[in-house]
C-alpha cells in the first residue's frame, strides 16, 4: 500500500474528528470495520491511526481500542475567523453592526448615573429592577409570568442550562434532548457526567409519542427543548405541538428546561410550553441572540416551589450574574430599544433567508422565514466532513451536522448561520461561493 494511501485515510479520519462525526473521547471503529467502509486494508488503517496518534489526535489502549483525544467541540463548531478574508457562516449571533450605536448609548446612560448598590453583593440572584426587566422581555415573546420573584438571573443561557442541569440531575442521570441539538448541551452533559438520550423529531419539533416512550424506557430527569427556530434544524413548534409536549411532561416524572432564546424571531407570538406546566418547567430567555453575546444576560423563570433551590445553586456557582450588565439590559428593555433591535435583526434574517432560498433552490433546506440559520442537506456527492474541510480551504466557515448529535450524523447536513457577517454584499458573495461549491462535483473525489 502506497505512502499516499494511508495518509489519505488519516486525512479522512482527521476531517471526521474535526467536524464532529467522531466526537471527542469516543471510540473509533475497529481497523477492519473502517477498512471495509473505505475499501482499504486493516494494515493501512492501522498506519493511519498511528499517524494520527503522533499528531495527538487519537490515543490507543491495548485491549480497548483507539479513542479521539479530548477537545472542545464548541471551539470547532463555532469557529472564529482566522483573518478578515474568512466568510463566517458558523456563529449564531446577531448582525452586530446594527447594535453597536444603541449599545454604546445604553452603556453611557447607565454608567453616568451608576448607583453604588450595583457594585456590591445582594441576597437575591439579582436586583428587582433587573428581574422585572427580564419578566417584561420574556412576556413579550410568549411567556406567562407576573411575579418577578420567579425570575432569576444567569450569565447567559449556557450558564442557565448548566445551573439547572447541575441542580436537577446527578452524575450518571439521563438527559433527554432533541435528536439534533445544540452542542453546548452535549458539552454540559459530558462535563458533568450525565447521559444523553436523543428524542425523535419531525417537522413540528420533538415528537410527543417519542418523548413519552423515552420517559418510560430511559427515565430522564430533565428534557431540554428549543421550541423556536431550533438549533440546528430551524423547526418552530406550533401551539398544538407545545400543548401535546406539555401533556406528556405533566404525566411524567421529569422537568422541562425550555431554552427559548430564539422566541423573539417568531413571526407571531406563540405561547411558551412552560405556560401549560408552570410547576414542572423552567423557561430560559436571553439577550445574546437579539442584542449581543457579550452582555451575558439570561433570565430563568422558575416554578415558585423551586426559586430558592435554583437561587442557592446560582450563589454557589457564580454568586450572582453581573449587575452592571443587567443594568444595561434593563435600560435597553425599558426604553424599548431592545425590542426595536430584536425586530431589526428579525427583518434582516428574513431578507437573508430569502436570498439563501433563491441561491440554494437546488437543495433541500430546513429553516423558518425569520431564522438566523439554515439546515442544509448536502448533495449526494459530498460528505459533510469533506465539504466543511473544502469550504474552509476556500475561507468559508460552516458547521458540520455531526456536531449536533451524540451519534454520527448519517443525514449528511451542514448548518449555515446567516447573521455573523456584517456587510450585506460580502454576505451575498459568501452565499454564492457556497452555492457554487455545493454544486461542484469534486466532492465525489473524496469518496473511497
Amino acid at each position: 500500500m502506497s505512502d499516499i494511501k494511508f495518509r489519505q485515510i488519516a486525512e479522512t479520519i482527521e476531517a471526521r474528528i474535526n467536524t464532529g462525526v467522531y466526537p471527542a473521547n469516543t471510540k473509533l471503529p475497529p481497523h477492519r470495520v473502517l477498512a471495509d467502509e473505505l475499501e482499504t486494508t486493516p494494515t493501512t488503517v492501522s498506519k493511519a491511526y498511528k499517524l494520527l496518534a503522533d499528531k495527538n489526535k487519537v490515543e490507543s489502549f491495548v485491549g480497548r481500542g483507539t479513542f479521539v483525544c479530548g477537545d472542545s467541540e464548541l471551539e470547532t463548531v463555532i469557529q472564529a475567523p482566522e483573518n478578515d478574508a474568512d466568510y463566517n457562516f458558523s456563529i449564531l449571533q446577531p448582525c452586530l453592526e446594527y447594535n453597536v450605536l444603541p449599545l454604546q448609548a445604553a452603556f453611557q446612560q447607565t454608567y453616568v448615573a451608576l448607583p453604588s448598590e450595583l457594585l456590591g453583593y445582594i441576597e437575591h440572584s439579582g436586583h428587582l429592577a433587573h428581574r422585572q426587566a427580564g419578566m417584561k422581555w420574556a412576556a413579550e415573546f410568549g411567556l406567562s409570568v407576573s411575579d418577578p420573584d420567579q425570575i432569576l438571573l444567569a450569565s447567559g443561557a449556557q450558564n442557565a442550562l448548566e445551573i439547572l442541569i447541575q441542580t436537577y440531575t446527578n452524575p450518571g442521570d439521563c438527559i433527554a434532548v432533541e435528536v439534533f441539538t445544540y452542542p453546548g448541551i452535549l458539552s454540559i452533559a459530558n462535563l458533568l457526567g450525565r447521559r444523553i438520550v436523543e428524542v425523535a423529531m419531525d417537522d413540528k419539533g420533538m415528537c410527543p409519542i417519542a418523548l413519552k416512550q423515552t420517559i418510560l424506557s430511559d427515565k430522564p430527569k430533565v428534557v431540554v427543548i428549543v421550541p423556536s427556530h431550533q438549533n440546528p434544524t430551524g423547526v418552530t413548534m406550533p401551539k398544538a405541538r407545545r400543548e401535546a409536549i406539555a401533556k406528556v411532561i405533566a404525566a411524567g416524572n421529569i422537568w422541562l428546561l425550555e431554552d427559548d432564546i430564539y422566541g423573539f424571531l417568531n413571526e407571531t407570538t406563540i405561547p411558551a410550553i412552560s405556560n401549560y406546566i408552570p410547576e414542572k418547567s423552567f423557561h430560559i430567555s436571553s439577550l445574546s441572540k437579539a442584542i449581543s453575546p457579550a452582555l451575558r444576560c439570561a433570565f430563568i423563570k422558575a416554578p415558585k416551589s423551586e426559586v430558592r433551590r435554583v437561587g442557592a445553586c446560582i450563589r454557589t456557582s457564580i454568586w450572582l450574574a453581573s449587575p452592571l450588565n443587567f443594568a444595561v439590559a434593563a435600560q435597553l428593555i425599558n426604553s424599548g430599544d431592545a425590542f426595536a433591535m430584536a425586530n431589526k435583526q428579525k427583518q434582516l434574517a428574513m431578507q437573508r433567508q430569502a436570498f439563501v432560498a433563491d441561491k440554494f433552490s437546488f437543495l433541500t433546506c430546513s429553516s423558518q422565514a425569520c431564522s438566523y440559520h439554515v439546515w442544509v442537506a448536502l448533495p449526494a456527492h459530498w460528505r459533510q466532513e469533506h465539504f466543511v474541510m473544502e469550504a474552509k480551504n476556500q475561507q468559508l466557515l460552516v458547521s458540520s451536522g455531526g456536531y449536533f448529535s451524540q451519534q454520527s450524523d448519517k443525514s449528511n447536513h451542514i448548518r449555515l448561520s446567516l447573521m455573523a457577517i456584517n456587510d450585506e454584499q460580502r454576505f451575498q458573495q459568501g452565499i454564492v461561493l457556497l452555492a457554487d461549491l455545493l454544486k461542484d462535483g469534486q466532492g465525489s473525489h473524496f469518496l473511497f
